[in-house]
């Protein structure tokens, strides 16, 4: 029967992940550790925000200051331990000196969420609000400002209601023609 492999969670300093990921990673290939440590990973998550009437898309930590890797317990050794908790900007693995592995339904929980964030594309940062007051920025009522009365998430469209000749007129726009007044 083959053994199972098992996420165990590293401590890391904040926005340091994905440097030590990539010394992790060159360090596996060194030393010719693929066989037992399978996956190195940083939780996170794509989301996108609108700046300037352009969609600008950013990955977001969902875990901030921790890495998961993927090892055989049997084969994730002293030195595998060693070797990785000297790494700089590592804290330790939760259990420090011997490791102890999450629990599967943490993991899939975890890399559950940054499967669903694959799946959907995107989430937007600061999502656009029912009441709240934009700007056009593009199209025919370019620097017309005014409220929004529905969202459309899955469309990415909002309908707004701006005020011409002192009348409230319904508009529906895209998300990039807009921008959030601040």
């Amino acid at each position: 029967m083959s053994e199972e492999k098992k996420w165990y969670s590293l401590r890391v300093i904040s926005g340091k992940e994905k440097k030590i990921k990539e010394r992790i990673e060159l360090e596996i290939t060194r030393r010719k550790w693929g066989e037992s440590i399978t996956s190195v990973l940083v939780p996170s998550e794509k989301v996108y925000k609108i700046r300037k009437g352009k969609k600008v898309i950013l990955e977001r930590n969902i875990l901030p200051g921790y890495i998961l890797i993927e090892a055989f317990p049997s084969k994730f050794s002293g030195e595998m331990i060693t070797t990785v908790t000297n790494i700089p900007n590592v804290i330790h693995f939760l259990g420090r000196n011997k490791p102890i592995p999450m629990q599967q339904s943490e993991a899939n929980r975890m890399l559950g969420k940054v499967d669903e964030s694959m799946e959907v594309g995107e989430a937007m940062i600061e999502p656009f609000i029912v009441g709240e007051t934009v700007k056009i920025i593009d199209g025919p009522f370019n620097d017309f400002v005014g409220d929004i009365q529905e969202v459309n998430e899955e469309k990415k469209k909002l309908k707004v209601i701006v005020k011409i000749f002192g009348r409230g007129t319904e508009v529906e726009l895209n998300f990039m023609q807009v921008e959030k007044q601040t």
